[in-house]
Formats: C-alpha cells, sequence, structure tokens
C-alpha cells in the first residue's frame, strides 16, 4: 500500500528513536548527555564492550562508528525486529498512537476477515491445550515425555491435543457462540460431501498451533497418535488466513533470534524446530510439509543472508535439497545465498541432539556446504564420466543449470566454481577408463612429470630446462583465434581448460576468455562484449598482448575480417598440435626417468639432441611446416632411437 505525503514525517516526528533504541540496548550513562538527546551505548548491530553507538533523539538518527550502521526509527526496527518496511512503520504508529492510512474496500475488507477468523483460530488454540491437559490427554502427555518435551516447551509452542470425537471442537466453539461458518472457513472443521453438520478435521492428534509473522495464529499442524493413520501429519487447509506456500512454522520467533545472531536454521518439520530451540538454537523455522516455495525463499532470505538447510539423513531429505536448487538458482543474488547440512543417515536433528548434543549439532552448522557443491553432487552422483560424450553431457547440463542465474556476476562466479570442481574430477579420475588414445589424459595430452621428481640428468637436459618460446606463441595462437571465435571456442570449453601455460599471462587471458564466455552461457556472446569483459577483468587489453608476437599478428586467419570457420579451424589445428607438442615432451620425460636415473655424457648429449629436434618440430608447427601426425611421428622417432641404442648401458671405447 501506499503512504499519503507527510505521514512518515510525522510519524518520525511523534517517535523518539532514543526510546525506540533504549528497549534494545543498555546506554552509557557516563558518556551519555539526555539533555541534549545525546546517546551512547555498545551497538546491539555487532558484538562489542565500548559504546561506539550513537543516537542523536533530536535529529532521529543512529550511527555505530564500529559497524557503521545508520538509520533512523524505522530503520533500527527493521534491523532489530527483522521485519519488512511496512511493518515496521505499523509497528511505530501502534507506539505513536497513529492509524495507518485506509486501504482500498476490498482489501480492508478481506483484511478484517482475516482477523475475525484469528479470533476463531485462538478459541481453537486454546480448547486444544485444555484437551491436552486434560485427563484425556493422558496419552498424549506420555507421547511428549517420551520424546523429551517437557512442559516449558509445550508451553512455549502452545502445543495442544485433538480427542478423537468427530464433532469435539465444533461443538466447543459453536458453544461459545462462534458461527459455523467461520469454523468450516477457518479451517477447523469440513462439511460432508452428503450434506450435514460439518467434523472436526483434526481428531486424534498433537496439535502444533502455526503464527505468521505478526504472531496471529493462521492454521495448524497436527501429528496422528495412531501410527496406521492415513497421514502422519496433517496441516490446516488454505484459507483467507492461511497461504501455505507463503508461510513458515516459528517465523516471528526465529524472525527475532535470526536479527540478533544473524544466523537461520531451515528444518524440515515441526519436530525438527522443536528440538533445535530445545537445544538453544531458536533460530529456526519449517515449511509446512511441502517444498520451499520462492515466496518461503524470500521470506527465508529476508530474515538471513545465507540461511543454513538442515536435511534429514535419508533420500526424501536429499531429494527435497535438490528439488531446491532449481527453485533458488533464478533467485540468487550477490551476497543471497543458501548451505546445506545432510545429517547422518536415518538421523534428523532431534536424533543427533539427544544422541551427541547441542555442540554435534552445532559442528555440523559450522561445516555447511555451499549450494553449488551440492549442485555438482546431484549432477555426477552415481555417474562414470570415461568417455568426451559423457563429459560433454554433463558440461552442457551444468551449462543449462548455470544459465538460470540472473546476475552476471554472480553466475561467472558459479562457473569458476564448477571448473574447479570438474578439474578436481577429471583429474583424480585418470584411470584407464578416464584415459585418451595412447594414455593421454582428458583434453588430448599427458603433464610433464613435476621438476622435483626429475633426476640431475633430466634436470641438466634442454627440456627439463624448458624452451617456452615456441610454446608461448603456441598459446597466444590458442587464444588469439579464441578470441576472434568465441562461438568455436566454447564448442572447444573443455579442451581450453585444460591447456597448460608456460605464460602466467596467458593464463590469466584463458581465465579471463572461459569466465567471459560464461555470461552467456549456450549463446554466442558479441566478441566486443567479451573483449570489454576481459578487459575490465584483466586491466590491460588480453588482445593487444596476445598480438605483440610478430607470427600471430601476421597470421592469415587471425586478423579483423577473418573469415568465422577459418579461425575456427585454426583454433582446433593449434590446440591438437599442441597437445601433440606436449604429449611428446611427456613420452621424453618418462623415457628419462625410466632409464634409472643413469647420469653420464652420452644419455644427456641424446637427451638434449630429441629435445632440440623436439625444439625444431614445434617452430615447424607453428609455422604451419608440418601436419600434426608428421610431428608426432618425428618425434616419437627420436625417443626409439635412445631406446634402441641403449644409451644407458656405458659402451666401451
Amino acid at each position: 500500500m501506499s503512504l499519503p505525503p507527510g505521514f512518515l514525517d510525522e510519524l518520525r516526528g511523534r517517535v523518539s528513536i532514543a526510546d525506540v533504541a533504549g528497549r534494545k540496548v543498555t546506554w552509557d550513562q557516563r558518556k551519555s548527555n539526555p539533555g541534549k538527546g545525546d546517546w551512547w551505548a555498545p551497538c546491539p548491530f555487532h558484538q562489542e564492550k565500548t559504546a561506539s553507538f550513537h543516537v542523536e533523539d533530536r535529529k532521529g538518527f543512529y550511527y555505530c562508528f564500529g559497524c557503521h550502521a545508520k538509520g533512523d526509527a524505522i530503520g533500527f526496527v527493521m534491523e532489530t525486529e527483522n521485519v519488512p518496511f511496512m511493518e515496521a512503520v505499523e509497528i511505530l504508529a501502534r507506539e505513536a498512537g497513529m492509524s495507518m492510512p485506509a486501504r482500498d474496500p476490498q482489501a480492508q475488507a478481506k483484511i478484517d476477515r482475516g482477523n475475525q477468523l484469528a479470533q476463531v483460530m485462538e478459541a481453537a488454540v486454546r480448547y486444544f491445550r485444555m484437551q491436552l491437559a486434560s485427563g484425556r490427554g493422558a496419552d498424549a502427555r506420555a507421547y511428549l515425555d517420551g520424546r523429551g518435551l517437557p512442559q516449558a516447551t509445550r508451553d512455549r509452542f502452545e502445543m495442544g491435543f485433538a480427542t478423537d470425537d468427530r464433532q469435539g471442537l465444533f461443538t466447543h466453539l459453536t458453544g461459545k457462540g462462534i458461527a459455523a461458518k467461520d469454523i468450516v472457513d477457518a479451517g477447523l472443521a469440513a462439511e460432508p460431501d452428503g450434506g450435514g453438520a460439518p467434523y472436526d478435521r483434526f481428531r486424534g492428534r498433537i496439535i502444533f498451533p502455526i503464527r505468521d509473522a505478526r504472531g496471529r495464529c493462521t492454521a495448524l499442524g497436527g501429528r496422528a497418535m495412531d501410527p496406521n493413520a492415513r497421514a502422519k501429519y496433517l496441516n490446516s487447509p488454505e484459507t483467507v488466513l492461511f497461504d501455505k506456500g507463503r508461510s513458515l512454522y516459528n517465523h516471528a520467533p526465529a524472525r527475532e533470534a535470526a536479527g540478533k545472531t544473524g544466523r537461520l536454521i531451515v528444518a524440515e518439520g515441526y519436530m525438527d524446530v522443536i528440538a533445535l530451540a530445545q537445544a538453544g538454537f531458536d533460530h529456526a523455522v519449517a515449511p509446512l510439509g511441502t517444498a520451499i516455495t520462492e515466496h518461503q525463499l524470500a521470506m527465508i532470505w529476508r530474515m538471513c543472508d545465507e540461511p543454513v538447510l538442515a536435511l534429514d539423513g535419508d533420500k526424501a531429505g536429499l531429494r527435497a535439497a535438490e528439488r531446491l536448487i532449481d527453485v533458488a538458482l533464478p533467485l540468487l543474488e550477490p551476497g543471497k545465498s543458501l548451505r546445506f547440512v545432510v545429517l547422518p543417515e536415518g538421523q534428523d536433528p532431534d536424533d543427533l541432539i539427544k544422541a551427541h548434543g547441542p555442540n554435534a549439532m552445532q559442528t555440523l552448522l559450522d561445516r555447511a556446504q555451499p549450494m553449488v557443491q551440492l549442485l555438482w553432487a546431484r549432477e555426477t552422483r552415481g555417474q562414470v564420466f570415461d568417455s568426451p560424450e559423457r563429459r560433454a553431457a554433463l558440461d552442457a547440463r551444468l551449462r543449462e543449470k548455470l544459465r538460470a542465474i540472473r546476475d552476471p556476476g554472480l553466475r561467472r562466479h558459479y562457473g569458476e566454481a564448477v571448473r574447479d570442481l570438474r578439474e578436481g574430477l577429471f583429474q583424480g579420475n585418470r584411470g584407464p577408463q578416464a584415459r585418451g588414445p595412447g594414455g593421454a589424459g582428458p583434453g588430448g595430452w599427458r603433464p610433464t612429470l613435476p621438476r622435483g621428481q626429475a633426476t640431475q640428468g633430466t634436470r641438466s637436459s634442454l627440456l627439463a630446462q624448458g624452451e617456452t618460446a615456441p610454446a608461448r606463441l603456441r598459446e597466444a595462437l590458442i587464444l588469439a583465434a579464441a578470441m576472434r571465435a568465441p562461438r568455436a571456442a566454447l564448442s572447444m570449453e573443455t579442451a581450453l581448460e585444460r591447456l597448460p601455460f608456460s605464460d602466467p599471462e596467458m593464463g590469466k587471458i584463458r581465465d579471463a576468455l572461459l569466465a567471459a564466455l560464461d555470461m552467456d552461457l549456450g549463446v554466442q556472446t558479441a566478441r566486443e562484449a567479451i573483449h570489454r569483459s576481459m578487459s575490465d577483468t584483466l586491466g590491460f587489453d588480453p588482445m593487444a598482448y596476445v598480438m605483440s608476437l610478430p607470427p600471430v599478428r601476421i597470421h592469415p586467419h587471425l586478423r579483423d575480417g577473418a573469415e568465422e570457420a577459418l579461425v575456427a579451424q585454426t583454433l582446433a589445428e593449434d590446440l591438437e598440435k599442441h597437445a601433440a607438442v606436449l604429449g611428446a615432451e611427456a613420452d621424453l620425460s618418462e623415457a628419462e626417468e625410466e632409464l634409472g636415473g643413469v647420469a653420464n655424457e652420452s644419455l644427456t648429449w641424446r637427451i638434449q639432441q630429441a629435445s632440440a629436434a623436439r625444439a625444431k618440430a614445434t617452430r615447424a608447427s607453428v609455422a604451419g611446416g608440418g601436419t600434426e601426425e608428421e610431428d608426432r611421428e618425428n618425434l616419437s622417432k627420436q625417443l626409439q632411437k635412445l631406446l634402441d641404442d641403449e644409451v644407458w648401458v656405458k659402451k666401451g671405447r
């Protein structure tokens, strides 16, 4: 609703911010000067011992010199009570004795009807609590005792008991003068299909009142006492008062607690929330028996930027979490996300706390995983990625999921996180099934051995010293082609991602390129947009960097205006050549290691000769003087000659 001009100014004028803040802080009397409306206290928004929170009552503002929180009375209520703007205005208006502006007649009628039904619900709550305390509630009390729920907890959550009578509640409420229609409209009773008197919806159940953010009872939840009941849990139907997809159990108390702690736990049901609260986790809510909706997510995020979902350790709990991913991805914003805790198999929070205590629960919460981990687990669980096709299918699925993220920066960071996870999976799975032809790893090449593992002879060879100029030139050609043909680069994303770089700057350009390609996943992004994004990320012009090498600058397929198909062909060919050279280098390194570390002049000389031949073939490859097959064959012959000559055997003179 809109507020008339001047309403907020009048409200601020009537409300003392010192009075409002004084309910949440303890004023430092030595530092404060009440006569001037100058107040100081430890800040309610962050943990501190000194009085850095300052209120200027005459100006109506507060400011913290520690955490820099600032605002007026409305903002203070919003932050400390964890309520939206309009609700904060209503709270202060009631305190100031101001009437909120009238709404349109239809909206006002709906509000009035809701308030009327809320009174009916309160009468029902009182009745059910009375039944729990009566003789007929003995079995229900024994059940609650067995669950470890003492009287204090029952009172706190206003638990009740619905007897097995068909019209127990209905008869009681009508006897109090409440109209039958109101009882039905509140969802407390149902009318038989064939006509007749309404009957109670809740029978033979433990009752849990469900209250909205304002504290009104809008619905009931009931747990069956009979283990053979058709439904273990039953909620009120949707009414004028109750919208299941826009409600959370324990909303108001958890909102207040979350405002103090900055934390929120989302559990699966009533008993989970109650068990958590008993253990000191007051900041817990639960959806009402259904998957979390967009509206509930918005409510949750208003309470806490990064809530933790604590899920039962069973398949149903995991499925619920994985369904939530698809709901949450389009709604994510920078700073607004979800973390997940999956409890040990077969346990819920109540089981865990009873068995191991609150500290065990806190330990799990502290180890909560970000949502990207759960997304990755869902898309890879139970699968083997032993072929390019399977890996490409995984890439396509992930790309499709990440496309739902609306914020470009956040989508880019998700893409980077997914690439890290892919790298960990594929590098850690290089058994026979995961390897490419000839034993090469994914992407067509094998990594060279770490320098620290080489023998002295290997370290002295030209191969180990690393002639980086040809490699740097190949890398520049590949990057130039990828920036000229982004659609082709996207199709070869995996090969680009796995490309080792001898030049760190080239590596940074590759990373910026992959991130820029993710700006518009699956769709060709304008080269200009990619170029701008990369330049912003790197702080320099990546195209100018790679074009600084003359062979790249004069390459006929890499000039401005070159046909995209030719650029794409250049990219594919250079990636293959680079893979061939790296594979040959790996062959030579492995040969040196297999020679047993014998360091003599003959071995060193022959390895150097092979390295020189490798460099010569590399230069020819870069210059377009030979095919990838020819390069590979020449390099393999050099290696074979080393083996045939048995260079490790000391020859007689």
